[in-house]
C-alpha cells in the first residue's frame, strides 16, 4: 500500500512539474519575435551610430576605409552603451518594446544587473560571429540563446 501512494505522489510532483516548467516557457518569447526585434534595434540603433561615425566623426567614407579601427571601436563603443542604457533602464530596446517583449533576470524576473548586461553583450557579439552558437536555441529545450545561458538571463513576453 505504501508503494502505491508514494507512485501516486511521484506522478501528481511529476505532473505539478510539468505544469510549471509550461508555464514558465509560455511567458517566454518566440524566437522569431527576438529576431524581429534584434533586426529593429539593427536598423534604430546601429545604423544611425554607423552614418555618424562614417560622415560626421570620419570625415568620409574613404577616411573611415584608412583608419578602420577606430571607427569600428567608436562604433562599438556607442552601440554597448546605448544598448546598455536600454537594458539597464527597463530590460526593453526599441526592438523589445516594439514586439512587447522584455530581458529580465532568469531567477528573479525582475530588471537585469550591470554585470549581466555586460556579459549578454559580450556573449551576444560572440554568438553573432561564431556559426554553431546562433543555433543553440534549437538544441536546449527552453529555446534559450547562448547569451540568455551565459548572463542567466531569459526574454518574456511583456504583455
Amino acid at each position: 500500500m505504501a508503494k502505491w501512494r508514494d507512485v501516486k505522489q511521484n506522478r501528481i510532483k511529476h505532473e505539478n512539474d510539468s505544469i510549471a516548467v509550461e508555464s514558465q516557457n509560455s511567458d517566454l518569447a518566440s524566437l522569431p519575435s527576438r529576431l524581429k526585434a534584434f533586426l529593429t534595434d539593427t536598423f534604430l540603433i546601429t545604423t544611425p551610430i554607423f552614418y555618424i561615425v562614417i560622415y560626421l566623426i570620419m570625415g568620409s567614407g574613404a577616411d573611415f576605409a584608412q583608419n578602420r579601427v577606430i571607427g569600428w571601436s567608436i562604433i562599438f563603443l556607442v552601440h554597448s552603451l546605448i544598448i546598455f542604457i536600454f537594458w539597464l533602464k527597463n530590460g526593453q530596446t526599441p526592438g523589445l518594446r516594439a514586439y512587447e517583449i522584455k530581458l529580465v533576470d532568469n531567477v528573479t524576473k525582475q530588471r537585469v544587473s550591470v554585470l549581466q548586461v555586460v556579459i549578454r553583450y559580450i556573449a551576444t557579439f560572440f554568438a553573432l560571429i561564431s556559426f554553431f552558437l546562433m543555433f543553440v536555441p534549437y538544441f536546449n529545450k527552453d529555446k534559450k540563446t547562448f547569451q540568455d545561458i551565459i548572463s542567466n538571463t531569459i526574454v518574456i513576453n511583456s504583455k
